[in-house]
């Protein structure tokens, strides 16, 4: 009996250790009155899913619903080891990199065909409830921005 209930002691405590390597992983939905986008407009809708595979990457997959009503999904599997990985989906990066800077903060970089495009920051608050993406950089076409995107966790 007591075996067993270290037993389960010890999974539930590596549960919570394995739970808590990375805030970030679950579903975000966009605040839009929190969030600031430079320019604008902001879409209509955006939700960044977070999830972790058993080889210890993390996929994340961004849907956005623009101003104008066009939907589209970004998506990227990574490691938080700051090596770029492969983006589909996105007119703006072909490649990304994300590097864990503490235990609630990444920095990150957007990269098209081996040239910087965006940089950014991405925190979760303390209390794992609101996710934030601040990120500048130059869109294709040309066009600079300077965003700064509040999710709320679902």
């Amino acid at each position: 009996m007591i075996r067993t209930l270290i037993i389960g002691a010890i999974l539930t405590a590596a549960t919570s250790i394995a739970m808590a390597s990375d805030p970030v992983l679950g579903t975000w939905q966009l605040n839009p009155a929190k969030s600031k986008f430079s320019p604008g407009p902001a879409p209509s809708s955006m939700t960044r899913i977070y999830a972790e595979s058993a080889q210890g990457t993390i996929t994340l997959t961004v849907n956005v619903t623009s101003a104008d009503g066009k939907s589209g999904t970004t998506t990227y599997t990574y490691k938080n080891d700051g090596k770029p990985y492969p983006v589909s989906g996105s007119a703006d990066a072909d490649m990304a990199s994300v590097k864990t800077v503490g235990s609630l903060k990444a920095t990150f970089k957007q990269m098209k065909v081996g040239a910087t495009i965006a940089t950014g920051v991405r925190t979760v608050s303390k209390d794992g409830k609101t996710l934030t993406v601040a990120q500048k950089g130059t869109h294709a076409s040309g066009a600079p921005f300077d965003d700064v995107m509040v999710y709320d966790r679902q």
